[in-house]
């Protein structure tokens, strides 16, 4: 079992940057392959970005290519997204998730085990 926690969100001007943190507890963080996901009101839940088991391949989705980076503190038991360049359409609850260490990124939310409750984004124009 794990537990992810989520925090860092908040209110920010567009152009402006935020750091979201996911704490995982009941088994480290390492061993498990995250993402970060988000859901605007009225949408799906999509995939931003990804970190394998091993926290060596890194996968974005193509809308925050070059604005997002996603890295994990193995020590911490936390993985890290860095949102700059924010936009008015990054406004979202984020989530992160979990999956076996053994496992590849992945885009669908149904292939992750464990979620985190979400922290809110909303980037003002």
């Amino acid at each position: 079992q794990a537990q992810l926690v989520e925090s860092g969100g908040g209110l920010v001007q567009a152009g402006g940057s935020l750091r979201l943190s996911c704490v995982a507890s009941g088994r480290t963080g390492s061993s498990y392959t995250m993402g970060w996901f988000r859901q605007a009101p009225g949408k799906e839940r999509e995939f931003v970005a990804g970190l394998n088991g091993s926290g060596g391949l890194t996968s974005y989705a193509d809308s925050v290519k070059g604005r997002f980076t996603i890295s994990g503190d193995n020590a911490k038991n936390t993985v890290y997204l860095q949102m700059n360049s924010l936009k008015p359409e990054d406004t979202a609850v984020y989530y992160c998730a979990a999956r076996g260490w053994w496992s590849p990124v992945s885009d669908a939310t149904y292939d992750y085990r464990y979620w985190g409750q979400g922290t809110q984004v909303t980037v003002s124009s």
